[in-house]
């Protein structure tokens, strides 16, 4: 008779989520400093360009593929980054809407700025690990998508919390005016063109980082059968609990974490 086995409870799912041990290894450093390093270039040169009073933000594509890659803790790592170069930019007064919001309030525009993008990294994470075992290609597509999302959508919420300057800065708007400002003026082909480009690039590359990464697996498989750890922590001599996605990406070291 097979020993019977319980299903993890949603707590324990949870954590095993955002276990640090899982993610803090030598080589997902390395693939967290690589997506660390794309946050910042494409936060510090590629977000200049401007569209009504705010600027593009191409930072949140490698916040998505560390989601999907390295789960929601380095999804939120990444969008923390985001974050605090959002800030910077700020303070420096790049854009005169940035300028207003500094100026009248700070502590809001501060949490906003960096909440949005982390909190949108984690729910990225969580979101795609969840749907993943039903369907990765649809998980990769809610990933994608469900970050830009959130980030415009925490955004709007920091925004409304200070719609006297949002009023001021508008020329003295009023009632319904003040949010119509916000959702045509400030967010809208912003959160379309961010929501196009994550939904076009993050599932093209991360199926290419998949392939990529599961040819070093089997070279690896070839070079050193005996070897006791493939990559993100999978004991070669011990089947992983799969869903039958063979995506190394996901491989999980029951025994490890027991």
């Amino acid at each position: 008779m097979k020993p019977e086995t319980t299903k993890p409870s949603f707590s324990s799912r949870v954590k095993e989520y955002f276990a640090a041990k899982r993610l803090f290894t030598a080589k997902n450093i390395a693939y967290l400093a690589v997506l660390l390093a794309l946050v910042i270039v494409l936060q510090l040169f590629a977000s200049a360009i401007m569209i009504g009073p705010v600027q593009l933000n191409f930072s949140l594509l490698p916040i998505v593929l560390g989601a999907i890659l390295l789960g929601p803790l380095a999804g939120g790592i990444l969008g923390l980054a985001c974050g605090i170069i959002v800030v910077i930019s700020v303070i420096t007064g790049q854009a005169p809407f940035y300028v207003a919001i500094w100026t009248n309030s700070p502590v809001v525009t501060v949490f906003t700025c960096v909440l949005k993008t982390t909190v949108a990294g984690i729910v990225g994470g969580i979101l795609y690990r969840l749907i993943k075992r039903k369907n990765p290609l649809v998980a990769t597509f809610v990933a994608s998508g469900i970050v830009p999302i959130v980030n415009t959508g925490l955004f709007i919420i920091g925004c409304l919390c200070m719609t006297g300057t949002i009023a001021d800065f508008g020329g003295g708007l009023k009632g319904m005016e003040i949010l119509t400002f916000i959702l045509v003026g400030l967010v809208s082909f912003n959160f379309f063109i961010e929501f196009a480009i994550n939904l076009f690039f993050a599932p093209a590359i991360f199926r290419v980082v998949t392939i990529v990464e599961k040819q070093i697996v089997k070279q690896r498989k070839k070079s050193f059968p005996k070897e006791e750890e493939t990559a993100f922590g999978q004991p070669e001599n011990e089947p992983a609990e799969t869903d039958g996605s063979s995506d190394p990406f996901e491989a999980e070291n029951t025994q490890g974490n027991l």
